[in-house]
């Protein structure tokens, strides 16, 4: 075979990998100085005086979706959930898991939007620290990344950033905050980020640090509310466009023109055959006469069969006539004058004031 037909080989699907064998991971807790266990924040209160972020330990296992990724039992079930201890590094299960052991696609669809890719529940309200799940309130696609140990070279600090938290989806736009540590990243989808926040928790990157990785805050810029403003609008119009029929579409609008009675409004209807029949016998000196369109196969495509759009656009052009012939009756309709006023009397005064009512 010469090298201009040859044709590159398919890569085979892998089974996604085991990532740690079961009771290779130490899950022993450290002595803990409250005494009173908070469901919500998923830690001890009552006795940490000290600072929280400073008793941080560095995570045992790391996600490398290069070396890690590969299909499983969820390919086949129709899982649309990700594993969230894939995401940390620690799945013993491999491609036996329930879950997906994949990053989110970009058009990822979830069955609940009330729950993150992994298939928590949101609340409606973000933590006081920013951390947990996240709200279903509001779409979030920024984390909030502190405690980098910064190089003195500033291009040398974002290729790190880039390069370990680009590893879990597009970037749009980061922010780096130089001598502070801090790092705001952006990424195309909200999934995206609710893996890159499970993945890099309590990770560390070219340095001996213990990223704090959170949900950032709304951004308090208005042209930035603005921006996410309409691009939640475009997406919701683009969601509903999808699963609207063209035809439906076009006949709803036709029929609210009419019922506004905004003439110049009208929505261009295209006439059917028997119109055109009709058309030709008015010529003839027959009165037109507006026929119903013949009953054509129903379709499995859209919300309303052929018939059913084809009885809107007949019941639009009919209301479009009447409503032409009306204009014209009004126009023809002469105005009678106004009677002349006659003086009023003393009977004429004295007609609406009541005083033989039996109520009085």
């Amino acid at each position: 075979m010469s090298a201009s037909t040859a044709v590159a080989p398919k890569r085979k699907l892998r089974p996604a990998r085991k990532q740690v064998a079961h009771g290779e991971v130490d899950k022993s807790e450290s002595i803990q100085p409250g005494k009173e266990y908070n469901v919500w924040y998923n830690k001890w209160a009552g006795g940490d005086r000290e600072d929280s972020l400073a008793n941080k330990t560095l995570s045992q296992t790391r996600c490398i979706i290069a070396r890690d990724a590969g299909y499983t039992r969820a390919d086949a079930t129709g899982n649309k959930y990700c594993c969230l201890f894939f995401a940390r590094g620690c799945c013993p299960y491999g491609h036996e898991c329930n879950y997906l052991h994949r990053l989110p696609l970009p058009n990822h669809q979830l069955p609940d939007n009330s729950r993150d890719c992994f298939g928590r529940e949101k609340h409606s309200d973000y933590r006081d620290d920013m951390g947990g799940v996240g709200s279903f309130n509001r779409v979030n696609r920024t984390v909030y990344v502190g405690k980098i140990h910064e190089s003195p070279d500033k291009k040398q600090t974002e290729e790190t950033v880039l390069r370990h938290f680009g590893e879990w989806g597009k970037i749009l736009r980061y922010n780096i905050l130089h001598g502070r540590g801090v790092a705001f990243v952006m990424y195309e989808s909200e999934h995206n980020a609710s893996f890159a926040k499970e993945a890099m928790a309590n990770q560390s990157m070219d340095g001996d640090e213990i990223l704090n990785v959170r949900w950032a805050t709304e951004d308090p810029n208005p042209g930035e509310k603005k921006a996410e403003a309409r691009r939640v609008q475009e997406e919701g119009r683009k969601a509903i466009s999808r699963i609207l029929d063209e035809d439906l579409v076009e006949a709803a609008q036709a029929v609210r023109t009419l019922e506004e009675g905004e003439e110049q409004d009208f929505y261009h209807i295209e006439p059917s055959k028997s119109d055109h029949d009709d058309s030709d016998n008015g010529a003839d000196g027959v009165n037109d006469v507006v026929e119903r369109p013949a009953k054509r196969v129903k379709s499995g495509n859209g919300f309303f069969d052929e018939d059913a759009l084809d009885n809107l656009k007949f019941y639009a052009e009919l209301a479009k006539k009447q409503a032409e012939e009306s204009q014209e009756r009004v126009k023809e309709r002469k105005v009678p004058p106004k009677p002349a006023a006659k003086p009023a009397g003393m009977a004429s005064l004295l007609g609406g004031y009541g005083s033989g009512d039996e109520s009085d």
